[in-house]
């Protein structure tokens, strides 16, 4: 059975927000294009290592359409090795509308998405779902709580990499069990003791 793997790029302030330009995804957050200035040669290096091995795309359907608008133009450009690998690889698309899926290789996934999904990693072993947070919080729904917060217990799978314009690449994966809670005021926490 294939993984699935969260590309997520994110302001310190925890905005989670379509970061190509300022016209991209302008809903409540008017600093599009946050990214752009932040890139340089190690943030290129970790996006392109981040997708290595990708053979399929699960996108929302924002997402997908900012997608689709871009990413079929973009081969022979700058950002060839992505376009070329965005535009190479499946598409699925959770939706409830009907997305234009021009964009070759799209799909529109059913109303089961459990279903869907299920199906899409036992055909794809390196399934990438990129920004995408509504579907990423129906993703990990099995642990959802009731108040909507998806509590997930986390590992960092690799050395975090700063870059010289201030990016820190992190990367995580989920581990099993919920996350662990304790109390500050506990005399055998740690901090500042000897040992």
């Amino acid at each position: 059975m294939g993984l699935i793997q969260i590309e997520l790029f994110a302001t310190l302030d925890l905005v989670a927000q379509a970061p190509g330009g300022p016209d991209e995804d302008p809903v409540g957050f008017p600093f599009g294009g946050w990214q752009a200035p932040l890139l340089d040669e190690v943030a290129g290096s970790q996006i392109l290592a981040a997708y290595e091995g990708t053979d399929a795309l699960l996108l929302g359907r924002r997402t997908y359409d900012i997608f689709a608008a871009y990413w079929p133009h973009q081969e022979g450009g700058v950002d060839n090795e992505i376009a070329t690998l965005f535009n190479r690889v499946p598409k699925y698309v959770a939706s409830r509308g009907t997305p234009d899926l021009s964009w070759a290789g799209s799909t529109q996934l059913g109303p089961d998405l459990a279903d869907a999904v299920r199906e899409i990693r036992d055909r794809h072993e390196h399934v990438k779902v990129v920004g995408s947070l509504n579907l990423v919080q129906t993703l990990l729904r099995e642990k959802l709580f009731d108040a909507g917060a998806v509590p997930s217990n986390l590992t960092l799978l690799a050395p975090p990499v700063a870059s010289p314009n201030g990016t820190v690449f992190l990367r995580y994966g989920l581990a099993d069990g919920t996350p662990a809670t304790g109390d500050m005021s506990a005399p055998d926490r740690g901090v500042g003791s000897d040992n």
